[in-house]
């Protein structure tokens, strides 16, 4: 599409590639989300979205991301990518920034269909966004959270050199439940070999970045 040049944009790893969803890219990641992103009992999101049954989990995931286009503007802004691994969506990886055009600064979020989970994938797409982030919108920060019970959120933080940024106490499912809260600087960043982001060029006034930025 020539007035939304995000479809076209991407971004490749050795082994994943990050895409703009299509409607069939989406109607896959909802298969992903009604057969479960997590063991019953473990609660790793504030919004509890998972709780519900499986059709709805699927029709709450095509939605967010409908509501995330409708939404976009250079001020306020979430990217939700899918990744894809040898030709099947696996799960979601959100960039996300509020007045980038000031702060430079981030934030992400993702998920993995369960039965992907265990191989690397979440740092591997961790470090794709991280790469669109700081070497091609120019971000000097990249912000996480996890709750303290989510270790392996937390793992993926630490292996890429996030720094703890304070707690949080959130209000989850009735009781109160420790957010830690992680920042990366632009300086704590390298770029790993074989990542490479596409056509982003067109896009950049929809993040807030200037050409000669």
């Amino acid at each position: 599409m020539r007035n939304w040049p995000i479809f076209r944009l991407r971004v490749t790893t050795p082994r994943l590639e990050l895409r703009i969803p299509s409607l069939d890219d989406l109607d896959e990641l909802g298969d992903r989300a009604a057969e479960g992103v997590h063991d019953p009992g473990f609660k790793p999101f504030l919004f509890p979205w998972t709780d519900a049954e499986p059709a709805g989990r699927a029709r709450s995931t095509i939605q967010f991301q409908f509501g995330q286009w409708s939404q976009w503007s250079p001020e306020k802004w979430g990217c939700s990518f899918v990744a894809v691994l040898d030709g099947q969506v696996v799960g979601t990886q959100e960039l996300a920034a509020t007045d980038f055009a000031v702060t430079r600064e981030v934030s992400t979020g993702s998920w993995i269909g369960q039965r992907f989970q265990g191989r690397g994938i979440g740092t591997e797409m961790r470090s794709a966004v991280l790469h669109l982030a700081f070497d091609g919108l120019g971000a000097q920060h990249a912000t996480s959270g996890a709750f303290a019970d989510n270790h392996a959120s937390y793992a993926v933080s630490r292996k890429l050199g996030y720094l703890d940024d304070g707690i949080q106490i959130h209000n989850r499912r009735g009781k109160a439940a420790q957010l830690r809260r992680l920042r990366l600087p632009r300086d704590r960043w390298s770029t790993p070999a074989g990542f490479e982001i596409h056509d982003l060029e067109p896009c950049l006034p929809l993040f807030g970045v200037s050409r000669t930025a």
